[in-house]
């Protein structure tokens, strides 16, 4: 879809670009591990930027010799998979030590073919902005960076019991955002932390909000939902859906079911997720916990969902709760929102953007478990007005698509294509220095 703005402007359509995606590949299961929100993000934008002509190739690194080198994701659309330290074993901290190992993936594969084989290169995330950066000046093009989270806001609203993000993503961050010649923010919130925080050029920002699959996400048959699922059809049902890591807030979900609004409830908790991050060190704490509060049997746990499974999960919950701690956008409360499912979440970062406070859910301030058993509980008892909400959601759910974010992209990709050979040209006539 032509952008209306474009008229008259003489920007020219990337044909090729190299999306970076070090340290998980769009091809893992999201809710676990380190594949999340990201790699939908990376999948959905790919394919969409495919239909409109541009071909994408994605560099991840290998996680299993049995990997082919080459992998078709859609028409349009390839994952490389590069060679780069031991395939399994390697956590996400431990990566950086391989970036040097990446980055020779990288560039050996656009040697392999004639100049000029890319025409951009998009990173997502700070280690694959090192790799971008570095690219960057070798192959002559411009580099889009997406960072997606960004340690100093991290650290500062960090949840208990969690590891601050370590002072080498801080400096890695501060070097990427410094030299990309744009900058993608998921919304205007992350734009400003990016000013603020890591002192970006405004003029090299822009916003491009992330998407949903309405086509998959769309409300539909509760009782059906439940009956596919095991769930019981009587009873109110509260879903968490993401990576199990403190940063998420799960356990805040858990600590509520054990105060008094939602004591006396006949509800079950669903929490789907694998565990994540700082999760692996205690991938059962979320059961502990449950246990120790004396509220296992309103828990329920499922392996992260994929597809139709994970929609008939949104439309099986009266209500979808997001309490992170942090945030750049969550992509779990917008597909909830498209199946018609009120959602309420932490008043923070991106989710401000994805949620309507009293129109699509509720944002809440804070993490006291008190006040989230006081939310969720008023909310169950009054079926009205969820059901204004759950209005408000597909509503406002319907504002957001992979298409208009592709397009949005393509837009930034376009300008800086024209930047980048509008220097270039400057400098062979003289009036630029090299």
């Amino acid at each position: 879809m032509a952008d209306p703005r474009d008229a008259g402007r003489d920007w020219p359509t990337p044909r090729r670009i190299a999306t970076l995606s070090v340290h998980t590949s769009p091809l893992a299961q999201p809710g676990t591990g380190d594949a999340g929100g990201m790699n939908v993000y990376i999948v959905e934008v790919s394919k969409r930027l495919a239909a409109l002509g541009v071909e994408v190739e994605i560099f991840t690194r290998a996680t299993s010799s049995e990997l082919p080198p080459v992998v078709e994701m859609a028409p349009g659309v390839t994952v490389r998979h590069v060679t780069a330290g031991p395939f399994e074993g390697l956590s996400k901290e431990e990566l950086p030590s391989q970036l040097c190992a990446f980055t020779n993936g990288v560039l050996r594969a656009e040697a392999a073919n004639p100049p000029g084989h890319y025409d951009l290169i998009h990173s997502h995330y700070w280690m694959s902005g090192q790799v971008g950066w570095l690219a960057r000046e070798r192959w002559g093009v411009p580099h889009v960076h997406t960072a997606h989270t960004l340690a100093k806001v991290k650290n500062r609203f960090i949840a208990a019991g969690d590891r601050p993000e370590p002072k080498a993503r801080v400096i890695g961050e501060e070097q990427v955002i410094a030299e990309s010649d744009r900058l993608v923010a998921n919304t205007r919130f992350e734009a400003q932390d990016l000013v603020t925080w890591y002192d970006a050029e405004p003029t090299r920002l822009s916003v491009v909000q992330p998407g949903v699959d309405l086509g998959r996400f769309r409300p539909g048959d509760q009782a059906a939902d439940r009956r596919r699922l095991g769930l019981s059809e009587r009873g109110h049902v509260v879903a968490f859906v993401g990576r199990i890591q403190p940063l998420k807030g799960p356990d805040v979900l858990i600590r509520a079911l054990a105060q008094q609004p939602l004591r006396d409830e006949q509800l079950t908790v669903v929490i789907c997720g694998g565990p994540s991050g700082s999760g692996l060190d205690r991938p059962t704490s979320l059961i502990e916990l449950a246990a120790r509060l004396g509220v296992s049997h309103k828990v329920r746990f499922l392996a992260p969902q994929t597809g139709e499974a994970l929609a008939a999960l949104y439309r099986s919950a009266d209500l979808v709760a997001v309490p992170s701690h942090s945030e750049s956008f969550g992509l779990v409360a917008l597909e909830a929102q498209a199946c018609g499912t009120p959602v309420v979440a932490a008043a923070v970062g991106g989710l401000v953007t994805a949620v309507t406070d009293g129109v699509s859910g509720v944002l809440v301030d804070g993490h006291e478990p008190a006040a989230w058993a006081s939310v969720l509980g008023g909310l169950l008892r009054e079926p009205a007005r969820r059901l204004r909400l759950s209005v408000g959601a597909v509503r406002h759910a319907s504002n957001f698509s992979w298409e208009r974010t592709a397009t949005g992209l393509l837009r930034v990709y376009r300008e800086a294509v024209a930047e980048h050979r509008a220097l270039i040209a400057a400098r062979l006539a003289g009036s630029l220095s090299w």
